[in-house]
């Protein structure tokens, strides 16, 4: 660790295009983006079939089965495709995938375990289906819905690693070339990094989950 922490604090290893700040830069730009677009397709799919109360067990069960599929052997699949040459597309295709399953299993169990009570209620009260999911659902759900995000975050991150053994971007490189170099500290160093991004990573969402999500008055 003493050794980690020399390499850490070296200036040039921070430096130039293969020096920590340009592989952090790469990795938080395919993971943000692969958790944009993840989340794009699975909150509002899995958030509808809660509501709907109607074909979510299929999609919940069919997402289960993509947390099956190893993350390395689509990203490998995607470099031997057309798109090996379009630059981090491969890496975020692939952590896409692997950041849906949560993503859409929370967004659906999230609605489906409001209380049916306060969802009848809401209509006894006249409120429409639209009216019923945008005050009642959603922010009952917002707990469990949020929980799924910072899963899918941190699972990205830390999995966006494995980029680096197909040739692409990110911390993975650093660790990577220690391996490479036979050089042990630069390995953990290159570990706490994506550990302590992660971490990050984690408490920011921790913190947004607590502004966005009301919470019930301290009695």
């Amino acid at each position: 660790m003493t050794d980690a922490w020399t390499w850490l604090t070296t200036g040039a290893h921070w430096t130039g295009e293969e020096g920590v700040g340009a592989r952090l830069a790469e990795h938080v730009y395919v993971s943000g983006l692969a958790l944009l677009i993840a989340g794009a397709v699975a909150l509002p799919l899995g958030l509808w079939l809660g509501h709907l109360g109607r074909g979510g067990a299929l999609a919940v069960n069919v997402s289960n089965v993509g947390r099956a599929v190893p993350v390395f052997a689509v990203l490998a699949l995607f470099m031997v495709s057309p798109l090996r040459n379009a630059g981090q597309v491969p890496t975020v295709a692939a952590l896409v995938l692997f950041a849906i399953p949560p993503l859409l299993t929370n967004a659906y169990v999230g609605v489906r375990e409001v209380d049916r009570a306060a969802v009848r209620a809401a209509r006894g009260m006249g409120m429409t289906g639209g009216q019923v999911f945008r005050r009642v659902e959603l922010p009952l759900a917002a707990p469990v819905v949020m929980t799924g995000v910072r899963s899918a975050a941190v699972q990205v991150v830390a999995t966006a690693t494995i980029a680096a053994m197909a040739g692409q971007g990110g911390l993975g490189r650093i660790i990577t070339a220690g391996f490479a170099l036979y050089d042990t500290a630069q390995v953990v160093a290159g570990a706490v990094l994506v550990a302590l991004l992660a971490l990050v990573v984690e408490g920011l969402l921790v913190g947004l989950d607590r502004l966005m999500v009301p919470r019930p008055p301290r009695t």
